[in-house]
């Protein structure tokens, strides 16, 4: 049976990968979290485990099982098997995965910032899967908003970003603001 993986970031927007068989999932017991990788010296979205959370994401087909490309992708992260904890519309339930910062890699960085133009990309991807009820879900679940936020949508860092519409950045915006994260 072909495998899945379960996105909780950007992975949640479609035009950020080509993965066939895409739903929206929930993964229970855990919560996002911004942390450091000392490893890569950035500042990535993770998961930590959390009884009492459950996240809303994207489960998606890994033809032929080949994690390859995807794992290249997530590099800095580890794969790990999401056991039963993803629920999903999928009969019967393929093998999932999902993919956090280890915990033994996360630590002080010199790029403690949390990359604009990445989270742009994260939040059009809520809004399209979830609409802006799941956008303020993703804000209220995610851990590490004290994070100082750089501002490089004039020149994007993140690889794959995207240009976001004036209604989905004043979106951004407004849940940066209503948490009171430092944009810099």
């Amino acid at each position: 049976m072909t495998p899945y993986f379960f996105g909780y970031g950007s992975l949640v927007n479609r035009d950020t990968h080509s993965y066939p068989d895409a739903h929206p999932a929930q993964l229970v017991g855990w919560r996002r979290a911004w942390v450091r990788s000392a490893a890569f010296d950035r500042v990535f979205l993770s998961v930590t485990l959390d009884p009492e959370t459950t996240i809303s994401g994207l489960i998606a087909a890994v033809p032929d099982a080949d994690w390859a490309a995807l794992d290249a992708r997530e590099t800095g992260y580890a794969r790990l098997s999401s056991g039963g904890a993803v629920q999903h519309p999928l009969t019967p339930a393929p093998d999932i995965a999902h993919y956090a910062v280890p915990v033994s890699q996360q630590g002080h960085t010199t790029a403690n910032t949390i990359i604009l133009s990445y989270l742009d990309v994260v939040v059009q991807g809520f809004l399209r899967e979830f609409g802006e009820d799941g956008v303020q879900a993703f804000f209220d679940t995610t851990d590490g908003w004290d994070t100082p936020i750089l501002n490089d949508r004039a020149a994007p860092q993140y690889p794959r970003h995207k240009v976001l519409t004036k209604a989905e950045t004043a979106l951004v915006d407004h849940h940066l603001n209503r948490l009171s994260a430092r944009v810099e």
